[in-house]
């Protein structure tokens, strides 16, 4: 039952990122006005906004016009649940659990708003890499993202943090400078911020999962032609998949790398 309800939790705070991602990049509040159809102007009820059972109750359509209710709010709300239950399932009711599920909540509409809009808002990257700095002190205590550094102590935490961000940004920047058309500056920004909350070796696993990824991504588009080789393909999703491996299995992908690399050495 707790982890149903946890489910619940996350897919009522992927609606919130619905809502973060329609109007933080149009300077809009993000609570007036209230919730409503774009099409008829219809304010929308307690029962037109329960997470994804909504969607399906409507059949995807609003109740005053039948406008189609994008699809997007549906799959945010179903991963958000999702990814919050599998950390509640790793780390229970922990200050980590809660820890994990803020700066994912933050991801997935920093992804949501690249994937979009094509921006990566400062407003949002900022604050976030501020908090990261005044958490990474603590993140051995938590036993998040830091595992190689056993019980190292808090400085060494924070130091971890701050060279991981400080590598990733420079990173970035630098492919930036050799290619100015294949990423934005956004990109480089949320590099750094995804260096700040993973650490090493963890951000080096995100960063290579986010090329990796990408990579793929964009030479199956280009071949099924559905982008062409002048188009751009927003980047900062690949960044968000990278940063939640790195911080929600990065010691583990890393450990079974290591011991993979040892039996072969071994053998």
């Amino acid at each position: 039952m707790l982890g149903v309800f946890v489910f619940v939790i996350g897919a009522a705070v992927g609606s919130f990122l619905n809502v973060v991602a329609d109007r933080l990049p149009a300077g809009q509040s993000l609570v007036d006005p209230p919730s409503h159809c774009p099409s008829c102007q219809l304010r929308l009820s307690a029962r037109d906004m329960v997470p994804i059972l909504s969607y399906v109750w409507l059949r995807g359509g609003c109740r005053g016009c039948s406008a189609r209710i994008p699809l997007r709010l549906f799959v945010v709300e179903l991963i958000s649940g999702l990814l919050f239950l599998g950390i509640y399932l790793k780390y229970g009711l922990t200050v980590e659990a809660v820890v994990l599920a803020v700066a994912s909540s933050i991801l997935i509409a920093v992804a949501l708003i690249d994937l979009e809009r094509g921006l990566i808002l400062n407003v949002i990257v900022f604050p976030s890499a501020v908090a990261a700095l005044v958490l990474a002190p603590f993140w051995t205590e938590l036993g998040l993202s830091r595992a190689f550094l056993g019980n190292s102590g808090m400085v060494a935490s924070f130091l971890n943090s701050l060279i991981s961000g400080a590598a990733a940004f420079l990173i970035f920047f630098v492919l930036l400078l050799i290619f100015p058309h294949g990423m934005g500056g956004g990109d480089v920004k949320l590099a750094g911020l995804i260096g700040l909350l993973v650490g090493f070796p963890s951000f080096l696993l995100a960063l290579w999962a986010a090329v990796v990824t990408g990579g793929i991504i964009a030479i199956l588009l280009i071949a099924l032609r559905m982008k062409s080789r002048k188009e751009t393909i927003p980047f900062g999703p690949f960044l968000v998949l990278g940063a939640l491996i790195g911080l929600l299995g990065g010691s583990e992908v890393i450990s079974a790398y290591q011991a993979i690399v040892d039996r072969v050495v071994g053998a």
